[in-house]
């Protein structure tokens, strides 16, 4: 993803205003007796997520066109088909550039309940970025990121997700997408970021998702999940249904202020194509495209935090 958009002063005040009606909503909620538990409490596993990430970090990093990055591949296919017989693969050549010539990209597609509507699409990356460009330490910038928190932990939650839909079926249809080639592009150039999402988007049929939740840096420590501004412009009634059910749960890492970032992300072609989405990311994280973006700075607890909002929200829609 790429750290900001540029807004015209248009789009600024609509952010605001939309941002102190909902910040005056979800103050009504606080203060409102509490309503029943909406979601299955405790079903999800962070331990068990957390094993996930380190499974996925094992291989190396997830660099399109290497070992590690097809090892990781099979990796998550053999665990999205142990949970469901609909996986599909959506394999396009990566561009050139950002990409060497001959790459493959592969998003991988795991439905649930595929007859179901409506539909509900969650997502993450699962690719990790060629180049730690943000490392401190300019000797390092050459070398491929991990990615544990960018975004084998996003990644983590969806696989978890998967299991617990294989046990308990969720009465909407749900698709889980892991994209590819979001994480490869070149500064300051938005078109060559978020490959995997925009070509899920082009090769959508009916019926679409009614909307669409995308993760991404969500198992840091000191996990900080504030709404981010194009997610609030243009989908606010999801932000509200998002960051208002984490509230109901009494989860404050959803931390619900006025939005401290743009970021462009895999949301972004959804909104494109019309569909409300939203980019669930906790962007101030100091270890983001650097080297130093290994599981050690994860943990099981954030990754629970926000799994058991998504599963409130399939589960009680």
């Amino acid at each position: 993803m790429t750290r900001s958009m540029t807004w015209s002063m248009t789009w600024r005040r609509i952010s605001l205003i939309l941002s102190l009606i909902l910040m005056s909503l979800w103050v009504l909620l606080a203060r409102a007796p509490a309503l029943a538990a909406p979601s299955p409490a405790g079903e999800f596993d962070g331990e068990r997520a957390y094993e996930l990430l380190r499974n996925l970090c094992a291989f190396g990093p997830r660099v399109p066109g290497t070992q590690p990055h097809a090892a990781a591949l099979a990796f998550l296919v053999k665990q999205a088909r142990a949970c469901t017989d609909r996986v599909e693969l959506e394999e396009f050549r990566a561009p050139r550039p950002p990409y060497p010539a001959g790459v493959t990209l592969t998003n991988v597609v795991a439905r649930f309940g595929p007859g179901r509507t409506p539909r509900v699409l969650l997502g993450a990356h699962w690719d990790s970025r060629p180049q730690a460009d943000a490392d401190p330490d300019s000797s390092r910038r050459r070398q491929p990121v991990l990615g544990a928190n960018d975004a084998a932990s996003a990644c983590a939650v969806l696989l978890h997700l998967a299991e617990l839909f294989q046990t308990r079926p969720p009465a909407v249809g749900v698709d889980l997408v892991w994209f590819d080639g979001e994480d490869g592009g070149l500064p300051g150039s938005n078109d060559t970021y978020c490959l995997g999402s925009r070509e899920h988007v082009r090769r959508l049929r009916h019926p679409r998702p009614a909307y669409a939740i995308v993760l991404d840096m969500v198992g840091d420590r000191n996990l900080t999940l504030p709404i981010e501004s194009f997610s609030l412009a243009h989908s606010p009634e999801l932000v509200h249904m998002v960051w208002g059910r984490a509230a109901e749960l009494g989860l404050a890492a959803f931390f619900i202020s006025e939005p401290q970032h743009a970021v462009f992300d895999d949301h972004v072609p959804f909104i494109e194509a019309g569909i409300p989405a939203v980019d669930v990311i906790d962007f101030d994280y100091p270890h983001w495209h650097t080297v130093e973006d290994t599981p050690d700075k994860c943990s099981p607890q954030s990754l629970e935090v926000v799994g058991e909002v998504l599963a409130s929200l399939v589960y009680a829609p």
